[in-house]
């Protein structure tokens, strides 16, 4: 069965829109009523940029937590029809003049037929930021301290181990539906003047995975475990109080990938399908 959605439907134009934000000041990504929230203030001022009457929704590439932040956040949503010659760099403009200071919408669009801003998408890049030395105070809203020293020659061995198609329930918050199977594409660490930051690309995500993995291997650079420690987590498929959740303040989502735009209907389907063990053991 074929469970992609084309869209638009009738009378709707599919808008797509890429942004960035610092998460400090943000109870997340989600709404919520009563809190401040990025889907909040992002709908509130495309619903007022757009003189809309009627409520409206934006889908996203991916969650954030409180105090995570975006440097290439991906989102779309489902506006009356627009006019061919609808002016959508006066759009951005205006959107950017309603919301706050750190939020910023980059560019907006017609998204292409098939476009799904979540189930489309082939993979996410994510970097955490770690001082472990001297610290620069123009950082501490994007990177965390450390308190001891980090072997960044072990941490790169170890995060290695992680790489490929597997099961990562271990490193994932726990919950009755969804899977926890996915592809870690690069897990590298790297130094960047006073950071130590890790890159971290995979097809898909789990609710706390990348802080989950930054947090096991940090263990290792710092000596209190051993390298082998990153893989026996990974095959004990079993959440356990020995892996650290970092931070949030270290995170970014840097980038959200999608295929070329005559297979977005079809990465949906895919996307959309739940996935299994016998993926990891076949």
């Amino acid at each position: 069965m074929n469970l992609a959605v084309e869209p638009p439907f009738r009378g709707l134009t599919r808008i797509r829109l890429y942004l960035a934000y610092d998460g400090s000041y943000f109870s997340g990504w989600a709404y919520q009523p009563n809190l401040r929230t990025v889907q909040g203030e992002v709908q509130k001022a495309i619903t007022t940029a757009l003189h809309l009457t009627q409520p409206l929704e934006v889908i996203v590439a991916g969650r954030t937590d409180a105090g995570v932040h975006a440097r290439g956040q991906v989102i779309h949503c489902d506006v009356p029809e627009l006019s061919p010659d609808f002016d959508f760099q006066k759009f951005v403009y205006s959107l950017n003049g309603i919301l706050d200071a750190d939020v910023r919408v980059h560019s907006a669009g017609v998204a292409p037929a098939g476009f799904d801003a979540r189930f489309s998408a082939i993979a996410r890049r994510y970097s955490y930021s770690v001082m472990d030395g001297v610290t620069d105070p123009l950082l501490r809203s994007c990177a965390i301290t450390h308190w001891r020293e980090l072997d960044s020659e072990a941490m790169n061995l170890a995060s290695a181990s992680l790489l490929g198609l597997h099961d990562f329930a271990s490193f994932c918050k726990p919950n009755d539906y969804g899977s926890t199977i996915r592809t870690l594409q690069e897990f590298t660490w790297k130094r960047e003047g006073l950071l130590l930051r890790a890159t971290l690309q995979a097809d898909a995500f789990c609710h706390s995975m990348v802080r989950s993995l930054v947090g096991c291997v940090i263990a290792i650079g710092d000596g209190r475990k051993p390298i082998e420690f990153a893989r026996s987590v990974l095959e004990r498929r079993e959440r356990m109080a020995d892996v650290v959740t970092m931070p949030s303040a270290g995170l970014t989502l840097e980038e959200v990938l999608y295929p070329e735009d005559g297979e977005l209907l079809r990465r949906q389907e895919m996307t959309r399908a739940k996935r299994d063990i016998s993926e990891v053991e076949g």
